[in-house]
């Protein structure tokens, strides 16, 4: 290198044209644009070819940012390029780039390599890149790859990054094993932000941590080549997961400027917009997200095989509003959330949604859903017959004051265990839902009880027994004699005062067998009233 406090660059580098205007540059901290003013030929995902006035070896770009020469007096020095080609093999491996770093619109021969390297902020904007290897980064600051073309893959695996991570419109193909972005034990200490990101290929997040955000609004996740296209468990998100629509239209991705380095706000109403969709399996088992996870708007595309895994993920509250799944499985098998916000309408049907052990507070439905629907959810969910998914939902309707409606649930419960039971228990079920609906609807034993006490009053009136003995039975009364029939506990002290015989007598067996029938199973259902009370 140099003598400390000489600017030149050593002779042997032979710097070109391009390459000297690169060096004075990064010496006074402005910006070496090699652009040629025509947009077509400056767009470095075109088609035109780069002559020599643009590029720039990959080693020189390295000595600048590992061993660059002192800034000029009064300046600070920074590596910022535009629309430069980038030659050989950028490999930054293990360093540390203290000198802020911006590549505008530029070109990479090779991938770009920085394992283990410590940047303090690094920016790549609109760049056409083979790939990014970068496991184990460490940046002070952001890093930023919007609007970059990757055509083999971004590893991010372990690396830390002290503020943001950018990706919104970065397009990311897929790299020899099939993975677009790897970055299992990723760290972003503030948000992640990958709105109306591209990938091709599965996108993996195991076990990464995201400080603030993490927003893919508006991208489109695609892997025919295997399961997924999301394979995100163990990821921890203090804020919210937003995979919803981003706005088109008045918003900072209609124009062909970068995007800001804010958050995009959902798109109000009227705008137009580009909906989050995911072709393949999404994979978010075991997650922790600190206020929500948004599906509004989201659009899932699946085969047979495939799931929407949400299993044992806890969050406040899980919005699940986008479109209902044609095919594949949403699994919410040991899912905790408070405030479970809903549309009848994007949830799947029969076989497609699976909640054994799904626990939920509070039910907030956008739109018509009522109790009807509701009950054919929680049928979707069950195919064979399971208990907990009625017994949640009844008591998440308590919880609203809605007692009615948690009645019919577990009524709904008791029909649907019917099924599973043999046939004389069946049959007994049956009896019991038709008299009194297993308890649920005390008031139809009242309306039994009084057509029963009428009938037996009429037939006895009719048809008087005879006393059991002669001058000791108490005056005939058919009202309460067929009141004391029909009351199981109670004893009128007229019943045993009677002698029926022939029809009378069968007219009693029924009176009192019909009271034993109402009376248990009036109790069975106050006692399963009064537990989940």
């Amino acid at each position: 290198m140099t003598e400390p406090g000489d600017g030149d660059a050593p002779a042997d580098l032979q710097l070109t044209s391009a390459e000297w205007s690169m060096w004075q540059a990064f010496r006074n901290g402005s910006t070496c644009d090699l652009h040629i003013g025509d947009p077509a030929r400056d767009d470095p995902h075109g088609q035109h070819l780069w002559g020599a006035e643009r590029r720039v070896r990959a080693r020189v770009v390295a000595l600048l940012l590992l061993d660059g020469p002192p800034a000029q007096p009064g300046r600070v020095s920074a590596l910022k390029i535009t629309g430069a080609y980038i030659t050989d093999t950028l490999d930054v491996a293990g360093g540390a780039i203290k000198p802020f770093v911006e590549l505008r619109d530029c070109r990479f021969e090779a991938e770009v390599v920085l394992p283990e390297s410590r940047f303090t902020t690094l920016r790549l904007v609109n760049c056409a890149i083979p790939r990014v290897e970068a496991a184990r980064l460490q940046t002070e600051g952001d890093l930023h790859l919007p609007r970059c073309v990757v055509q083999s893959g971004i590893r991010l695996t372990d690396a830390h990054i002290g503020t943001d991570l950018m990706l919104n419109q970065t397009v990311v193909h897929k790299d020899r094993q099939g993975r677009s972005i790897m970055a299992d034990g990723l760290t972003v200490t503030q948000d992640l932000q990958a709105e109306m990101l591209e990938s091709y290929g599965e996108l993996s997040l195991r076990g990464a941590t995201i400080g603030v955000s993490l927003s893919l609004r508006g991208s489109r996740l695609s892997n025919p080549f295997g399961r997924r296209a999301l394979n995100a468990p163990q990821l921890t998100v203090e804020r919210t997961l937003y995979l919803t629509a981003a706005g088109l239209a008045n918003s900072p991705f209609s124009s062909s400027a970068t995007p800001p380095y804010g958050t995009v706000h959902t798109p109000s109403r009227g705008t137009r917009v580009q909906r989050f969709e995911c072709e393949g399996g999404m994979r978010l088992d075991d997650g922790r997200f600190g206020d929500a996870v948004d599906f509004e708007h989201a659009r899932f595309i699946m085969e047979s095989d495939q799931e929407l895994s949400l299993r044992r993920i806890q969050t406040p509250e899980l919005r699940f509003l986008g479109e209902r799944p044609q095919r594949g499985r949403v699994i919410l098998s040991g899912a905790r959330v408070v405030n479970l916000v809903d549309k009848s309408a994007s949830w799947p049907g029969l076989g497609g949604l699976w909640m054994a052990g799904f626990a939920y507070e509070t039910l907030i439905p956008r739109g018509h859903f009522p109790l009807s629907l509701r009950l054919q959810w929680v049928a979707a969910a069950t195919p064979e017959y399971a208990p907990e998914p009625y017994e949640m939902l009844a008591a998440s309707l308590r919880t609203t004051g809605e007692d009615s409606d948690a009645r019919e649930v577990l009524l709904a419960k008791q029909r649907r265990r019917r099924e599973t039971l043999p046939l004389a228990a069946k049959a007994w079920g049956f009896l019991q839902d038709w008299t009194v609906a297993y308890g649920y609807r005390p008031g139809r034993a009242a309306v039994w009880m009084a057509i029963l006490w009428a009938i037996g009053t009429i037939y006895f009136s009719m048809s008087p027994p005879p006393p059991l003995k002669t001058g000791e039975a108490p005056p005939w009364n058919p009202y309460l004699y067929s009141l004391d029939l029909l009351l199981p506990v109670i004893d009128l002290n007229q019943s045993a005062a009677w002698k029926p015989g022939g029809g009378a007598q069968w007219a009693a067996a029924v009176l009192i067998l019909a009271g034993w029938v109402l009376a248990t199973t009036v109790a069975a259902g106050a006692s399963r009233l009064l537990r989940r009370q």
